[in-house]
């Protein structure tokens, strides 16, 4: 057996080389915190200026955004529910029909 050992990379070599895939993982993970801070109408601009008071409005934006889409939701599953719920009792009340022991 043989004892051709690579050298160990020193720290600094290790902290500057980078590999495409490190430079792709990077942008992608760029674009998305931008999608995300978009969403929640934050300008890059105003959170180096007010970093914290930027946060907080996006904690509000946030809930919003939350509380519209359960107020959405909810209507749109009582109007889907006048429909649905009526249809499945039918079928039950058939189903059962067709089932006699």
């Amino acid at each position: 057996m043989s004892d051709t050992h690579e050298p160990q990379k020193t720290f600094l070599q290790r902290l500057v080389s980078v590999r495409l895939r490190d430079i792709l993982v990077l942008f992608l993970l760029c674009v998305l915190a931008g999608l995300v801070l978009a969403l929640f109408n934050i300008d890059p601009a105003e959170l180096w200026v007010d970093f914290f008071g930027t946060i907080a409005r996006a904690w509000d934006r946030f809930f919003v955004i939350v509380t519209e889409s359960l107020g959405w939701s909810v209507r749109y599953f009582l109007l889907g529910a006048v429909l649905v719920v009526p249809l499945w009792i039918l079928w039950r009340v058939f189903a059962a029909m067709g089932r006699r022991s």
